[in-house]
């Protein structure tokens, strides 16, 4: 019988984990890389919505959350939910590159049969901790998992992306009042706040602002920063209150739908989702591709 231990080592990833700000927006511009590689591929997939978001997946991956992506049912483990799960095509990378699964399978993102679809399955993609699709059921599990966390004196922390337009679902605002009633401070919300939904703005469809003051009145510590600053970020991520601490954390992220390639920015609507034309993808790698030789010249 075989004496070689069989079973995944440990590789336990900790907070606020060493990591340049330019080095991680190097991974961000590298992501929106691969994201226009991924959907040509299938043929599917959601650009602006994931380039918006870039940044944040970027520092909370490489730097803010403790993982182990050798035992993706860690229990000690921060949780992170994709609300918006139509930008899983942006966590895919990401976690392929950090050991999840094989690399060889962002391949066959989209494909039949794939572990990695156009939205994230807890079912079949290790390192997804909640499924998501249908918009506006992700806050109200977080605060579970926190609330559940709690009950087992974990420290860990349960971290919630959302979409502006995501907050027209009622759901999300019984969730956010229940958090800050049960006193959760391991819950942190992050709102990808790009003012956009695949119909349009935010602001003509049903209006969302004021953020700042809607969380903060329900009973919510609010940070507001530029979604693309990564030097903003990390100082964020870094500074949040402790996990016992008694009030939730809502991070309102100012973005921009399509961030990183111009034509997606000055058409945000436009590209919520669709495939380039083979001149379209040429001109948007290369204005990515030149920033990334800036970066590392």
């Amino acid at each position: 019988m075989s004496t070689v231990d069989s079973r995944p080592q440990e590789v336990r990833l900790e907070r606020d984990r060493p990591a340049s700000t330019a080095e991680l927006q190097v991974r961000a511009d590298r992501l929106r890389l691969e994201v226009i590689e991924m959907i040509d591929k299938a043929g599917l997939g959601h650009y602006s919505s994931t380039f918006s978001c870039a940044e944040l997946l970027a520092v909370l991956y490489y730097r803010a959350l403790r993982i182990d992506p050798a035992r993706p049912d860690w229990a000690e483990r921060d949780r992170f939910l994709l609300g918006k799960g139509h930008a899983a095509v942006g966590l895919w990378p990401i976690l392929a590159d950090l050991g999840y699964f094989p690399r060889a399978e962002l391949d066959r993102f989209g494909y039949l049969g794939s572990r990695l679809g156009d939205h994230p399955d807890m079912r079949k993609a290790p390192g997804v901790d909640f499924s998501s699709g249908s918009l506006g059921h992700n806050l109200s599990v977080g605060l579970g998992m926190a609330l559940a966390g709690r009950l087992r004196g974990s420290d860990h922390r349960t971290f919630v992306l959302t979409g502006d337009g995501e907050l027209h679902e009622g759901q999300v605002w019984e969730a956010a009042m229940a958090a800050s009633h049960y006193r959760v401070g391991s819950l942190v919300a992050i709102i990808d706040a790009n003012g956009y939904i695949g119909s349009g703005p935010t602001s003509e469809l049903m209006g969302v602002e004021p953020l700042t003051t809607r969380f903060e009145a329900f009973g919510w510590h609010t940070i507001e920063i530029d979604g693309h600053d990564v030097a903003a970020i990390v100082d964020t991520f870094d500074g949040l209150p402790a996990p016992e601490s008694d009030r939730p954390v809502c991070i309102i992220a100012r973005t921009v739908k399509g961030k990183g390639v111009s034509l997606m920015e000055a058409a945000p609507r436009a590209w919520h989702v669709g495939c380039l034309t083979p001149d379209q993808r040429a001109a948007a790698v290369a204005e990515i591709t030149a920033r990334l030789q800036e970066a590392t010249a």
